[in-house]
């Protein structure tokens, strides 16, 4: 989808973050160059990635204080292969470079690098042989520490005025730096949970190296905002499109507080959501918030453009092509009250949504999620963007919308697809299957809660495969459908792993659904995992 004109939303971004001090990741593309910046965002640091195809005009534009180069799938020994802007290095500011950033960071200074060694992929440890600001205050010389290796190729020889600080089996530069340059290497990933002392090393680089502020909090951002969309809305009026999800949510509470009756939310309620959640959402905006809010039922039209459809991807663009004829039809409606039409259109988009929708090296990060649909409207609408959550991730998020007031209830929500129950069917919807669902999906979920393990859970959902097996229940057989439940633990939403359930839970849940649930005669548990890099969850 092509987004409405916007000219002044990079003069916004810029003014939210001025303020702020910064640091600049330059994505080479790592299927983890995400979680760089979870770690610097943790810090409570401002900063941005960029494609190193953009980074020399994005550094120029951001100009910050420190920058990370990350890691990558090519290989610096190929012709061609990624490099940093030389302004990055003339600039006298403290770098992090991390394996493949490692790499080309030797190379680009004088140093070298070689293929045909001994690879390191997964768990390694590393020696401490010298000390290192990067680390100072978390290791010790003389002591193994483990850390997460990706890398093939090697450094062979440092460049002037490197040193070594640490190394592993395969890795003889495990960490290398230049202390007087405030350049720092390492060839493992600190940015991922399996480097347990990851997070600090990167907070060590951006407090005590850099020197910046602890000055990027939610509460910060929440005034920085509202001014901003007050300067950009300006007397116009807003309509805002309402999923039911956490981000859509914060962002219409947010904007209400900047320009109060001039936002209308729009609620398109498709008929795919969980069980009591359109009401939820509902109650919150009218009752709680009191937010002019339009709540459109268009289930029949929905599901009868999904009868039959089978490709997930299909339901997911035939979802989200009514979506925006429902949303345009009642743009339309709204345009009639005798206020004027609205000129701008609000959305949760957050800031995993802009960088995955942007073409960085054609490597493993470059997934568009077709759900996200970042820019939204087409040009027939001509409404212009307000996007206020964009600068932010999926925890700063909750975080606002708590500094927001709204219920830890609503704000710690797993995780809920746009497409919703839709693709929690695979196979042909009907709306047997999507009561069967919910009904199995609010028991899972009610178990959960009543063990106290839901706030431990990245996660949770029901799925209704598409097969059927025979069973017997008391004196009779039963030809019924299969219910699989998930649950996953995440830190960052980049990895993921099954949720270790007390059999107890999971025998509950099992016999609740089963007697409760007329259609499904057997339950099963998914204990798939999630590897590094993997961003979808249905």
């Amino acid at each position: 989808m092509t987004a409405a004109p916007n000219d002044t939303q990079d003069d916004r971004h810029l003014d939210i973050i001025a303020n702020h001090d910064k640091v600049l990741i330059i994505d080479f593309g790592s299927q983890v160059t995400q979680l760089i910046a979870r770690r610097v965002r943790e810090a409570g640091v401002y900063c941005e990635l960029a494609p190193f195809q953009n980074a020399e005009a994005a550094f120029k534009e951001l100009n910050p204080k420190a920058v990370i180069l990350s890691g990558g799938p090519c290989s610096v020994t190929d012709e061609g292969s990624p490099r940093a802007p030389q302004a990055v290095f003339d600039a006298g500011i403290p770098i992090l470079s991390i394996c493949y950033g490692q790499q080309t960071t030797a190379v680009q200074l004088g140093g070298q690098v070689e293929g045909g060694h001994a690879a390191e992929f997964g768990r390694a440890d590393i020696e401490i042989k010298e000390k290192s600001a990067l680390f100072d205050g978390l290791w010790e010389i003389g002591r193994r520490y483990p850390v997460w290796m990706s890398h093939g190729d090697r450094v062979t020889r440092l460049p002037e005025g490197f040193s070594v600080k640490a190394v592993s089996e395969n890795a003889p530069f495990a960490i290398a730096t230049d202390e007087t340059r405030r350049i720092y290497t390492t060839m493992f990933h600190p940015e991922v949970v399996h480097t347990p002392d990851g997070a600090k090393l990167i907070a060590n680089f951006v407090h005590k190296i850099a020197g910046l502020k602890s000055d990027w909090t939610m509460a910060a951002f929440r005034g920085e905002a509202v001014k901003s969309i007050r300067a950009q809305v300006g007397e116009g009026r807003v309509l805002c499109g309402l999923s039911g999800g956490v981000d859509s949510s914060v962002a219409a509470v947010l904007i209400h507080e900047a320009i109060g009756d001039r936002l209308t939310c729009v609620f398109v309620d498709h008929g795919l959501m969980r069980q009591g959640e359109a009401e939820q959402v509902v109650s919150l905006f009218r009752d709680h918030y009191n937010i002019p809010l339009v709540h459109v039922d268009a289930s029949a039209m929905f599901l009868g453009a999904l009868d039959g459809v089978t490709d997930p991807e299909v339901k997911r663009k035939t979802i989200g092509k009514l979506f925006i004829d429902v949303f345009d039809a009642e743009a339309k409606k709204i345009a009639a009250d005798g206020r004027g039409a609205p000129q701008f259109l609000a959305q949760g988009t957050l800031y995993p949504d802009v960088i995955e929708s942007v073409s960085f090296t054609g490597g493993p990060s470059v997934t568009i999620k077709s759900h996200h649909n970042v820019g939204g409207l087409p040009e027939r609408m001509n409404m212009k963007l307000v996007e206020p959550l964009r600068e932010l991730f999926k925890d700063e998020v909750r975080a606002l919308g708590r500094e927001l007031g709204l219920t830890k209830a609503f704000v710690d929500r797993h995780p809920f697809p746009g497409p919703g129950l839709a693709i929690r069917i695979p196979g042909a919807i009907t709306r047997e299957k999507l009561d069967i669902l919910r009904k199995a999906d609010a028991i899972y979920l009610d178990e959960i809660r009543k063990s106290g393990l839901y706030d431990k859970i990245w996660q949770a959902f029901a799925v209704l495969l598409p097969v059927r097996t025979v069973g017997v229940m008391g004196d009779g057989r039963t030809y019924d459908h299969v219910c699989a439940l998930r649950a996953v633990t995440s830190v960052d939403g980049m990895t993921a792993d099954f949720f270790p359930f007390d059999m107890n839970v999971l025998g509950r849940c099992a016999t609740r659904i089963i007697n409760e649930v007329k259609g499904i005669n057997r339950v099963v548990y998914d204990v798939t995992s999630k590897p590094p890099g993997t961003i979808e969850w249905e």
